[in-house]
């Protein structure tokens, strides 16, 4: 019997990460923009056992030429934090996580919403804190230009303070709701926060009780030097970039270390890079998908995509040339690092790494159900992961190769869950619940 088992969480916005899984025979191309669709694959999911449905955020269009955006899939989504509380009211028990960036919103808000969400789903949220690389976002908020990576995460950091600050407004036993004594909460406990910081000012306190799951749980997906000390110091869960298993195995030490060196338990962090999984019935015909597949992606929405990870109009390049030196920008440091390396690494043209990032260029396993177990198995136990955050090639088919050939697998070798055990996001994880910084450490000192 496996010592550990795998987490998984499904990565649903977009549906596919693939730039031609819209375009897949079948495929539910609206799938992003339909409430009965995503109703549909987040109760296929929950059936699965998954551990979390996944929602990422964009506050503006894909910063690329609009001959590129043209072509993209994403263009129009739902608002998770609009969408999530819909879900959670006709699911029971997959966790609900939902991007908020820290840069184009305020403290007060994003704990807001988290904590009714987390109410509302009966302690199921999760909050993946985010910084925002789109530069165009800024243009959207009455910003002439998009905040320095430095600023944008020392911001981050104040804000994640102020938001779980904010939740430990009230004790858990505040509301008495005494209907004979008439007194509905004991004031004595209640925190006003009065948050007064370099980036920020909040008073608080906040106007919701203190959330099922103490917080939502906190994830982060930065990989850059800033983001994997943010996450260390402050995430339950990362969303890892993938990439080849020794990558992974030193990433996974690197932030695992330094939560340690932060003082917190390195297995209250669970490290669940992307995976893009495609399954066949043999290896060849898993192969002949992916090959099937990355065919459907158009140039233009290729090298649009590279424009937007590397931050530069990329069309400017010789297409059957290496690529060029890359300025640092203010987009993604990590986005572009990623590039950069695999060009160098495969010794790709522009053209070749175009297609490459235009469809998608992280973490896949291309298999049957007995090979990606395998694969999955070799991440679990030579520590390049505590799970993965599951990529769809497409939908519906895509999702139902994975939760009826790869799942029961996982779950024959003891690395999958048959059942939930608990009730919430946080026992899914196996994550402990957080103390009240004012109450309940306070009264553990006394």
């Amino acid at each position: 019997m496996p010592t550990r088992q795998l987490h998984l969480g499904a990565f649903m916005r977009p549906v596919t990460i693939h730039t031609g899984g819209w375009r897949w025979p079948g495929a539910w191309a609206d799938a992003n923009f339909s409430f009965p669709r995503l109703k549909h694959l987040i109760q296929r999911l929950e059936a699965a056992k998954f551990d979390a449905f996944f929602m990422a955020d964009h506050l503006a269009l894909l910063n690329m030429p609009i001959e590129a955006l043209r072509r993209s899939h994403t263009v129009t989504s739902f608002d998770p934090l609009t969408l999530l509380p819909a879900l959670a009211a006709v699911t029971e028990r997959i966790g609900l996580i939902a991007t908020a960036s820290t840069t184009y919103n305020d403290p007060y808000h994003v704990a807001r919403k988290f904590a009714s969400l987390d109410h509302i789903s009966n302690g199921r949220a999760g909050w993946n804190l985010v910084t925002t690389a789109n530069p165009d976002a800024a243009l959207n908020f009455g910003q002439d230009a998009h905040m320095a990576h430095g600023e944008r995460y020392k911001r981050a950091r104040e804000f994640y303070d102020v938001v779980t600050g904010l939740w430990d407004s009230f004790a858990d036993d505040a509301f008495l709701r005494d209907q004979e004594s008439g007194i509905f909460w004991d004031s004595a406990r209640m925190h006003v926060l009065d948050h007064k910081g370099p980036e920020l000012s909040v008073r608080g306190p906040l106007n919701v009780a203190r959330p099922v799951q103490g917080w939502p749980v906190i994830v982060q997906a930065g990989a850059s030097e800033a983001g994997r000390q943010i996450g260390a110091e402050t995430a339950e869960m990362i969303f890892a970039a993938g990439g080849p298993i020794a990558d992974a195995r030193a990433f996974y030490a690197d932030v695992k270390s330094r939560a340690a060196a932060a003082g917190r338990d390195p297995e209250q962090l669970k490290i669940l890079p992307g995976c893009l999984v495609v399954v066949g019935e043999s290896i060849e015909e898993a192969r002949a998908k992916r090959a099937r597949l990355d065919a459907l992606v158009h140039y233009e929405s290729a090298i649009g995509s590279l424009s937007s990870l590397l931050g530069v109009d990329a069309s400017r390049f010789d297409p059957d040339g290496p690529l060029p030196d890359i300025p640092e920008t203010e987009s993604s440091k990590s986005g572009r690092e990623r590039a950069i390396r695999l060009a160098e690494r495969e010794g790709l043209t522009v053209r070749q790494l175009a297609q490459r990032i235009g469809g998608y260029a992280g973490a896949a396993m291309v298999g049957t159900p007995a090979s990606i177990a395998d694969e999955m198995e070799e991440w679990l136990e030579t520590r390049a992961c505590d799970g993965f955050n599951i990529m769809f090639p497409h939908v519906p088919e895509g999702l139902e190769d994975f939760v009826t050939g790869v799942v029961p697998e996982l779950q024959r070798r003891g690395l999958f869950r048959t059942e939930y055990t608990g009730t919430t996001l946080r026992d899914h994880l196996r994550l402990k619940r957080p103390q009240n910084r004012f109450f309940e450490q306070a009264r553990a000192a006394e």
